[in-house]
């Protein structure tokens, strides 16, 4: 079983940086595409990026985000991180890192089978 823990939330001002990360243990992370959503108040979780476990590491975004947030990955750390800069008021929510095995593309929360307990992340204008 593969358990999640992110850190790295909390305020900034808009315009600034934060970086998350999650690090997972159990199972064989390197294996893991890696995925972050998130969830603002009375909204669905909404895909934001993910980093795959093949090709050296692809990592697609939602449009929102392009060119502002990154996805790395550490393998001998077990440990995935978001870069997320140029903040905006509208990237306040709960930021979530989840997991899955599977060879495919895909922004589907339903995709994914572990998930971490999620940081909160505000940005004041």
């Amino acid at each position: 079983q593969v358990q999640l823990v992110e850190s790295g939330g909390g305020l900034v001002k808009a315009g600034g940086s934060l970086r998350l990360s999650c690090t997972a243990s159990g199972g064989t992370f390197s294996s893991y595409t890696m995925g972050w959503f998130r969830q603002a108040p009375g909204k669905e979780r909404e895909f934001v990026g993910a980093i795959t476990s093949w090709s050296g590491g692809t990592t697609y975004f939602v449009d929102s985000v392009k060119g502002r947030f990154s996805i790395s990955r550490d393998n001998a750390l077990n440990t995935v991180y978001l870069q997320m800069n140029s903040l905006k008021p509208e990237d306040t929510a709960v930021y979530y890192c989840a997991a899955h095995e599977k060879l495919i593309i895909s922004m589907t929360p339903s995709r994914f089978d572990y998930w971490g307990q999620g940081v909160q992340v505000t940005v004041s204008s």
